[in-house]
């Protein structure tokens, strides 16, 4: 009968575990593709003293438990390899049919990755207080705003969504309230009172410039109609028997200069 295998304190290792000359161990096995994989760990079990020059790390055993529950959930290893910012790209890449406004959202959240080290960490190595601290330092250390930051975790959300239904991490990172993590600093705006209202379209009338815009202007105050909703307009959408406005399209310009005509967007 073999001996059985130790460390250097003399416990007995399981079936692929070993330890190397340096102190630290390993544990190989084959992942659900056949291939061959290597986790390593400066501690064996979790009441093992972190090494003080070390960072901080889970023990082996508690690294082969989520191997185990990875390969009986069939997770995907290492994330299936993507990094944030990559996976955000496959997750933009598949919205199709949305506006251009979206779109441009979508590239300006791709573009803050591109520039962020966060954009670079794998998916699988993210988690729940990763995800919070890094919203944090946008706004306390980037210094962007609510709303801002609100557009973001919008695409990251979804994005790490599609990664947990495809089995690629354990859970989503960012399902959280985010006014739990962050300060609303978003201003709240108040709307101008009928006396203001009066004093500013009587400007507009009596100004020698802008006299020229008080029937569009009068037009906005009194319909409450988006801006990219009244340039739309034609006279096919004017009812002048009923009074009324059919309000079904928008008239929008893009980051290159072009007019679309887009739904509205309620």
């Amino acid at each position: 009968m073999s001996e059985k295998r130790r460390d250097k304190r003399n416990r007995i290792l399981h079936n692929g575990e070993t330890q190397r000359a340096d102190g630290r161990y390993r544990f190989k096995y084959i992942d659900k593709d056949g291939k061959e994989k290597n986790v390593y760990s400066w501690r064996l079990d979790h009441n093992d003293p972190h090494p003080k020059d070390k960072h901080k790390d889970l023990s082996l055993r508690e690294k082969e438990k989520q191997i185990e529950q990875d390969m009986f959930n069939q997770v995907v290893s290492n994330g299936g390899n993507y990094t944030v910012l990559s996976l955000v790209e496959k997750y933009v890449s598949l919205k199709t049919g949305v506006s251009h406004n979206t779109k441009a959202g979508y590239k300006t959240v791709i573009n803050i990755l591109k520039k962020d080290p966060f954009g670079n960490r794998r998916i699988d190595k993210v988690k729940l207080s990763d995800a919070k601290a890094w919203l944090i330092k946008l706004q306390q250390v980037d210094g962007r705003g609510y709303s801002s930051i609100h557009t973001i975790r919008g695409v990251l959300r979804p994005a790490f969504q599609m990664a947990e239904n495809d089995d690629l991490v354990r859970k989503n990172p960012f399902q959280f309230e985010l006014s739990t993590v962050i300060i609303n600093d978003s201003m709240t705006r108040e709307a101008v009172t009928r006396k203001q209202q009066r004093e500013y379209l009587r400007f507009v009338q009596e100004d020698r410039h802008f006299c020229r815009y008080y029937d569009g202007i009068f037009i906005l105050f009194h319909t409450g109609l988006r801006i990219s909703e009244f340039c739309g307009l034609t006279i096919a959408d004017i009812d002048f028997v009923e009074k009324r406005i059919r309000v079904n399209h928008q008239l929008q310009r893009t980051s290159h200069m072009e007019y679309v005509i887009e739904a509205p967007k309620t």
